[in-house]
């Protein structure tokens, strides 16, 4: 039977990877509610910031089989001085003729939005998932990493679009990390830590996006966050952040560092196919038992600041903090080949690659 493209199914949306790849894959969906929310024009700042974007679903034998998302991030080609779409949430089955569906959906899009590029995976944002993985198949990823099967990429190839912007994942043996060296910011230096945790939720993860904006202002593709997007982002995490892993380094009062460390939620995830059920309690209850692993969602030093070593220290810090809450393995999402000093950061910790990833662009002005 021929593909069916569906546009506006969510349902279908997020149902698509468990048809699409086998469990050896790797996939660890985001919730399904999360994905709910990341699609609707009423609750995404992002979408209510007036931002154009639509989403499909390939279906055979009436079966979603694939998904993509296409949006114009206006703010980013503005800061930038693009013009260009960008695409995320790509998967699909190793299925030429739905890849090319669900591409030349977005193409289209693009060009209809006055585009002359299309550029992914975005999911939605370069704050957020990140990228198409290309190498490193077979190695479990960690909470908000994109994990995918090697058709993927060769899907994209084969349709016109190549490889860009290289980046890597890592994880830390934390029994083997070396910190030795590495000095944690002092309180007779005028530092203190405050850690985030339920009670000054709101103000802490406000000083971690302002510390965010800063340190990242020069990098490439970064847009500073709103206060409702970062809101937006941060979702549930409250409900499952340990405040021993996350905090805000102050000196003088002053928000000047932070690290966003959380258990890595993916056994649980899998567990539960990312759906609220009746089993979800059990599953993590069992989760909240066992977890040994964590991972950085991000980590940032203003920029007036770089150059310190506040950011050696903050790592020896929430390594040793892990450590004495018995994790054994950290992860770190994405990390671009051209961010010299985060890679010998982990280089100087002894992190280990855990992934390859790229953006993949395509010319699609006609």
């Amino acid at each position: 039977m021929t593909i069916e493209l569906r546009p506006g199914d969510r349902n279908a949306f997020f149902d698509a990877p468990f048809h699409a790849y086998r469990p050896q894959d790797g996939y660890v969906s985001p919730l399904r509610s999360d994905i709910r929310r990341m699609l609707d024009p009423a609750a995404n700042p992002l979408w209510r910031a007036g931002n154009r974007f639509a989403f499909w679903t390939a279906h055979r034998d009436g079966r979603p089989v694939g998904r993509i998302v296409a949006h114009v991030h206006a703010q980013s080609n503005e800061r930038h001085g693009t013009a260009r779409a960008q695409f995320g949430f790509f998967d699909c089955a190793d299925d030429d003729e739905a890849a090319g569906a669900l591409l030349g959906a977005a193409e289209d899009f693009a060009r209809d939005a006055g585009q002359r590029e299309l550029i992914g995976n975005f999911n939605l944002t370069a704050m957020q998932q990140c990228g198409v993985m290309t190498d490193g198949y077979g190695v479990p990823g960690y909470t908000d990493m994109v994990v995918n099967p090697p058709h993927v990429p060769r899907l994209l190839e084969a349709h016109g679009f190549t490889r860009c912007f290289p980046m890597r994942t890592f994880e830390l043996d934390l029994r083997d990390a070396r910190i030795d060296g590495l000095r944690v910011p002092a309180a007779d230096r005028g530092f203190r830590f405050a850690p985030i945790e339920k009670a000054s939720f709101v103000e802490r993860m406000e000083e971690a996006r302002a510390v965010l904006n800063d340190g990242f202002a020069d990098n490439p593709m970064f847009v500073p966050l709103t206060a409702d997007e970062f809101r937006f982002q941060a979702g549930e995490m409250m409900s499952i952040l340990d405040p021993r892993l996350s905090s805000v380094l102050l000196h003088h009062d002053r928000p000047v560092g932070t690290i966003v460390c959380i258990p890595d939620l993916n056994g649980f995830l899998a567990a539960t196919r990312s759906r609220i059920g009746l089993t979800t309690p059990f599953h993590y209850l069992r989760y909240r038992l066992r977890r040994r692993r964590a991972v950085i969602i991000f980590y940032s030093v203003v920029q007036d600041q770089h150059g310190q070593g506040l950011m050696g220290g903050m790592l020896a810090r929430t390594v040793t903090a892990l450590r004495d809450a018995d994790y054994d393995r950290l992860g770190i999402t994405w990390i671009a080949d051209g961010n010299a000093a985060s890679l010998r950061q982990m280089e100087k910790l002894g992190a280990r690659p855990l992934h390859r990833l790229h953006l993949f662009r395509k010319d699609v002005a006609g």
